[in-house]
């Protein structure tokens, strides 16, 4: 899949700014950009160097630019590599761009730099998908987790598990061998603890998903509850602005209203919704409708009453309407400036759910809520593991090994022929090697990095 053509592209995003980055990879990156740089032979200039001068189209000059040499293979891709440094003028990167494709270049496609520098060893598959994570990371957690992919921090863990496997994996091999004479070479109890030993780090990762992905992803939170319990204020002042229309009238949100709020790192996406109730119109029921669907998609509902209006029956009611298993549901009790502690205990609220006063109105309980949505999200499993899951196709890479290990510690406790455990160790290493890149195909590489931004 590796080829010879050098490849060419922007690397910085377009539009207009104060400089544009294009980026070159490939063994005549310095020649080609050498044929169109008026200053320093660059092809007898040093690595990791810096070289300012003119790009010139025959005696045109397009721009002034710096050009910085890296030489393979200590570079991003292995490879080659130039960027030039110009003016960022759509004018002047395009120019620039022909050019040098018209010296030799290519086009790159989406994520070519870094398909190259997987497939030139510089980093490993599990790695390259988490350059796609760092660049669009938008909180402090999604950032770290990033970071620690691509330093090696999964891979790492898996490919030592991957090593003692392989060595059963050739004692089975060896054993085929030797199949007349009946011998054994791979220890079974041994090999039964290394599954065990590796089945427990499956089911850490893969739990780590469901954290992992929010972390990635935003946590989407739905604010919910009756018409003027106050939930457009409670956006308000969770976002510390005017962000929704608060009227006394009921019914006045009649579409949702979404706004991230950064809590500790961990992107919430708040939101507001329409209230809960008959509608009196058209255009409210849609909103109830949308309401209702975006309560089935929530990870985390954040329902809302009026702690002075409402009976203990209609909070019930609400309650057992809207919580199902397996998300977050934190129970709200507003207008507490209003009202006593007292009235909290007559409501006799179910034990199982987490549950805050507050009063959105005066700007109080705030930062116990945000604390309580952090605490019972996240808490403290951050912490807890270093190493974390946000990626689909790692997890059901993960399951997958899971299953064919499964598969061999049935055939330890009722046992097989080696050519049936031999099977079966093979198909979980295949698995494991699918994640770092150790096993790819074309196709899986071609719909990984078709999702890059072209330049990375």
């Amino acid at each position: 899949m590796i080829t010879d053509e050098t490849i060419v592209a922007l690397s910085t995003p377009p539009g207009s700014g104060a400089i544009g980055v294009i980026r070159l990879s490939g063994k005549d990156a310095i020649s080609i950009t050498n044929s169109v740089f008026s200053g320093k032979d660059l092809l007898a200039q040093p690595s990791h160097t810096l070289h300012f001068g003119l790009i010139k189209d025959g005696d045109i000059v397009i721009d002034e630019v710096v050009v910085s040499l890296f030489v393979g293979p200590r570079s991003y891709t292995k490879e080659n590599v130039v960027e030039i440094s110009c003016h960022g003028s759509n004018y002047i990167i395009q120019q620039i761009i022909s050019l040098l494709i018209k010296k030799g270049a290519s086009a790159a496609k989406p994520g070519e730099f870094t398909l190259r520098a997987f497939l030139n060893g510089a980093m490993d598959l599990s790695q390259a998908e988490a350059v796609a994570d760092l660049i669009s990371s938008d909180s402090q957690a999604a950032h770290s987790v990033a970071m620690n992919q691509l330093r090696g921090g999964f891979s790492t863990e898996l490919n030592v598990l991957r090593e003692q496997l392989i060595h059963f994996a050739s004692m089975i091999e060896l054993e085929l061998d030797f199949s007349e004479e009946d011998v054994e070479f791979a220890n079974r109890d041994q090999l039964q603890d290394l599954i065990n030993k590796i089945t427990m780090v499956l089911n850490k990762l893969i739990r780590s998903f469901e954290l992992g992905n929010v972390i990635k992803e935003g946590i989407n939170t739905v604010i919910a509850g009756r018409p003027n319990a106050g939930k457009s204020t409670l956006l308000n002042a969770l976002l510390n602005e005017d962000r929704a229309i608060v009227s006394e009238i009921a019914g006045t949100t009649r579409d949702t209203i979404e706004e991230v709020l950064n809590i500790n790192g961990i992107n919430f996406r708040m939101i507001d919704t329409a209230g809960i109730r008959e509608a009196t119109d058209t255009i409210e029921a849609i909103g109830v409708e949308k309401t209702m669907q975006k309560i089935s998609h929530a990870a985390v509902l954040v329902y809302l009453f009026d702690v002075v209006n409402m009976t203990a029956r209609e909070i019930h009611e609400d309650i057992n309407s809207l919580y199902r298993p397996g998300f977050t549901f934190i129970a709200v009790a507003n207008k507490m400036d209003l009202t006593y502690n007292d009235r909290i205990k007559e409501l006799d609220l179910p034990l199982d759910i987490a549950f805050v006063s507050i009063s959105a109105k005066e700007n109080k309980g705030i930062e116990e809520l945000k604390e309580l949505l952090y605490d019972t999200v996240v808490g403290d499993k951050l912490s807890e593991s270093h190493t974390m899951v946000t990626n689909i196709r790692h997890v059901e890479a993960l399951r997958k090994t899971q299953e064919s290990l499964h598969s061999v510690s049935e055939g330890l406790i009722n046992p097989v022929t080696s050519d049936f455990l031999a099977t079966d160790i093979k198909q979980a290493l295949y698995y494991l090697g699918e994640i770092t890149g150790k096993v790819t195909t074309d196709d899986l590489l071609e719909n990984i990095f078709s999702k890059f931004c072209i330049g990375k």
